[in-house]
């Protein structure tokens, strides 16, 4: 009986030295401060950048997990390492390099620091990037890699030390990649004098503060044969009086037809009492990718809250 009271104790001491192990590394774990660059899938960051501004602010930034703060500020530096954007293009589009994310010209961009400085009180910290976007494709996805080159304190996570940030442009009427409006287009042939009526959607591009790009009449948007694209796409100019002038954004034939009441070749913003519209009343003639030549009125819809939207026309 006696053996087995002090067999008893035993087995119970041990448990109890199992558990305060066990105790000790979960608390070593549950307080352990680690830090990241923050990111979505594939460790990017998506930003888009207003044509309207010269200098248009944008950042990236690190967050510290742990259940105690560091107890000191955590300084993080940082270094541009272009073979990760490399990386990301053959990993996600192989060998159709066509759809390649380019590196962002030096001349496009500012980084005021190469740190990243988490202070003792916080668990954020943020570097600031300074965008100038003119001139900017709104066919790419521009990138900045930066990845963690040394940091002082705490311990970085090695799947999220580097940061792919994504920059894309955008206007009062666009983003890049294209917005969608509702399309109501009335396709005459010119020498048929035939006419049809053809409803659909139509992307829209943002190309400089007052200036987007569409492709002209019922022209088909195959982005797999992006230069037939952008050579059968016109320029639309925004005046301060909302009044549009079209002019073709490479070489295809086209001619504004003015004076017409219901098509006057504006953009206004509509609100019925229930909804609220961005709309484009356009009317031209263009010679088509099969050589006919045709009349286009058109009206291009976009449903928006006017309460969330910044002004159309920006002040630096």
């Amino acid at each position: 009986m006696k053996y087995i009271k002090i067999t008893i104790a035993v087995a119970v001491l041990f448990c109890w030295l199992a558990s305060c192990e066990r105790d000790e590394v979960f608390e070593k774990e549950q307080y352990k401060n680690v830090f990241a660059l923050v990111s979505e899938s594939d460790n990017t960051v998506l930003k888009y950048h207003d044509l309207r501004r010269v200098e248009s602010a944008g950042y990236v930034s690190a967050s510290l997990g742990g259940t105690n703060s560091a107890g000191q500020d955590i300084v993080i530096q940082l270094t541009e390492d272009k073979s990760l954007i490399e990386e990301f293009n053959q990993l996600n589009f192989d060998v159709d390099r066509a759809q390649y994310h380019p590196a962002l010209s030096a001349s496009k961009y500012r980084i005021d620091s190469d740190r990243i400085t988490i202070p003792a009180d916080s668990v954020r910290g943020v570097l600031p990037i300074t965008v100038m976007p003119a001139g900017l494709s709104p066919d790419s996805v521009y990138m900045i890699a930066l990845r963690i080159d040394a940091y002082n304190a705490c311990e970085a996570n090695s799947a999220k030390d580097y940061v792919l940030y994504q920059v894309r442009t955008k206007n009062w009427w666009a983003m890049s990649g294209g917005t969608a409006y509702t399309m109501r287009c009335n396709v005459r042939d010119v020498v048929a004098d035939t006419r049809i009526d053809i409803p659909g959607t139509k992307k829209i591009y943002p190309l400089a503060a007052r200036k987007v790009r569409l492709l002209a009449g019922s022209e088909n948007n195959d982005l797999n044969k992006l230069e037939p694209v952008l050579y059968y796409s016109l320029a639309l100019t925004i005046g301060d009086d909302n009044k549009v002038s079209i002019a073709p954004y490479k070489s295809v034939a086209v001619t504004q037809i003015d004076g017409d009441e219901d098509y006057p070749n504006i953009v206004k913003i509509e609100d019925d009492g229930f909804k609220t519209y961005k709309t484009f009343l356009l009317h031209y003639s263009y010679t088509g990718s099969d050589g006919k030549l045709y009349e286009i009125r058109e009206e291009l819809r976009l449903e928006f809250n006017s309460k969330t939207e910044e002004p159309r026309f920006l002040e630096n």
